[in-house]
């Protein structure tokens, strides 16, 4: 494997910024996009659970749908190479389907798949404590949704195409429009979290951050 440097890593984070003005002209290639999708398709997970889906609206009469509910991407909905859609899994428990197929697709035999089970029952019911309600379950699904999100926009830097996570949007309206088009199944999923694609139009104000000091913490030997 080809390694790529520290420094054109770091160029790429000082890079990317929350694109809010992309140019409607220029759109992203097959090729690229499918390796952003790749990039979230290969992204870590909490006991490798996977609970994502990647739905990529490209319908913009369905994007003309989402805007007056998504106040966060009004200005660039539109102008967006690519918007996506991040879904969440319900209903991901230890003991559902949705675990024992992810099981069986690592080949392991049903006693190996027990202790497996027995593992991810004591972590979701003592552990995490997610099980006591289906927002806390939902919520933990959605966390790592946010892994695949972080991935797929750091990849697409890394390739000078811009991105902008959405949060500003109503939960509740935009999985309506979702569900009333037929994107999904809201007994089995819900949305978690969007986001665009595309190139910028206009110089983006530069990065500000606080400084190393003040977001680690070093615990050193004594």
């Amino acid at each position: 494997m080809s390694a790529i440097t520290k420094e054109q890593v770091l160029e790429a984070f000082r890079f990317r910024a929350a694109t809010r003005a992309y140019d409607p002209t220029k759109k992203i290639s097959e090729e690229d996009f499918a390796y952003i999708l790749e990039c979230g398709r290969l992204s870590p997970s909490s006991v490798g659970s996977e609970p994502w889906k990647f739905v990529v609206i490209q319908n913009m009469a369905l994007r003309k749908k989402l805007i007056p509910v998504s106040w966060g991407m009004a200005t660039h909905a539109e102008d967006a190479s690519h918007l996506m859609v991040i879904l969440a899994k319900k209903n991901a428990r230890y003991d559902s389907d949705f675990f024992r197929i992810a099981l069986e697709k690592r080949g392991l035999n049903s006693e190996q798949m027990a202790k497996v089970i027995d593992i991810y029952k004591k972590f979701q019911t003592e552990d995490i404590k997610i099980l006591e309600n289906d927002r806390a379950l939902f919520d933990w699904a959605c966390k790592q949704t946010y892994i695949a999100l972080g991935n797929m926009m750091t990849s697409a830097a890394l390739i000078g195409i811009d991105s902008c996570p959405v949060e500003g949007f109503d939960y509740d309206a935009v999985n309506q429009i979702l569900v009333e088009n037929k994107i999904f199944d809201p007994t089995e999923w819900g949305v978690s979290v969007m986001v665009t694609f595309g190139y910028r139009a206009k110089e983006i104000r530069p990065k500000s951050r606080k400084e190393i000091e003040e977001v680690v913490q070093w615990v050193r030997e004594e």
